[in-house]
C-alpha cells in the first residue's frame, strides 16, 4: 500500500472538514440516520478496530475480531461530542494507522483475520488494509 495516499486523504479531508458548519455536521436526516459527526464517529471506531486487527493478525493469526458499528456509535455519542474532538479523534487514529502499515513486514500480509459476526469467513492483512481505506473513502463521500 501506498502510504502517501493515506496521508493524502487525511490532509485534505481535514481542509475540507474545516468548510463544514457546526449545524452541518450535527444535522440527522432522520433520527435514525447518522449525521456528518457521527459518520466520522464510525470511522473512528473502525480505525480502532483496524488497528487491532492490524497488529493482532501479525501474531495471531485467524483471529475473529467484529465490531457492532451501530452499537459503537450509540455508545461512543458522538453526535453530543464536539465536532473538534471528533476530528481530532479521526485525525491521530489514522495518522496511528499509517505508522502501524508502514512497519508491518511484507510477510505479515498474508495472514489471515476472521472479521465477520456470524459464519468465518477469513481475510489477508493485505485486503484488511486496502479495503479499510475503500471503506473510508464511501464513508467520506457521505460527509
Amino acid at each position: 500500500m501506498n502510504y502517501q495516499i493515506l496521508k493524502n486523504i487525511i490532509e485534505s479531508e481535514l481542509q475540507r472538514f474545516e468548510k463544514i458548519s457546526e449545524e452541518d455536521w450535527s444535522y440527522k436526516p432522520q433520527p435514525e440516520k447518522w449525521s456528518k459527526k457521527e459518520v466520522l464517529g464510525h470511522l473512528c471506531d473502525s480505525a480502532l478496530t483496524n488497528i487491532r486487527r492490524f497488529v493482532v493478525t501479525q501474531y495471531k493469526e485467524n483471529e475473529n475480531i467484529i465490531y457492532d458499528q451501530d452499537f459503537w456509535v450509540k455508545a461512543q455519542n458522538y453526535q453530543n461530542i464536539p465536532t473538534a474532538e471528533v476530528i481530532s479523534l479521526w485525525k491521530v487514529l489514522n495518522l496511528q494507522i499509517v505508522h502501524t502499515v508502514e512497519n508491518i513486514p511484507d510477510e505479515a500480509l498474508t495472514r489471515i483475520c476472521d472479521t465477520t459476526k456470524g459464519k468465518p469467513q477469513v481475510f489477508t492483512l493485505e485486503f484488511l488494509i486496502s479495503d479499510y481505506v475503500d471503506h473510508m473513502n464511501y464513508h467520506l463521500k457521505a460527509i
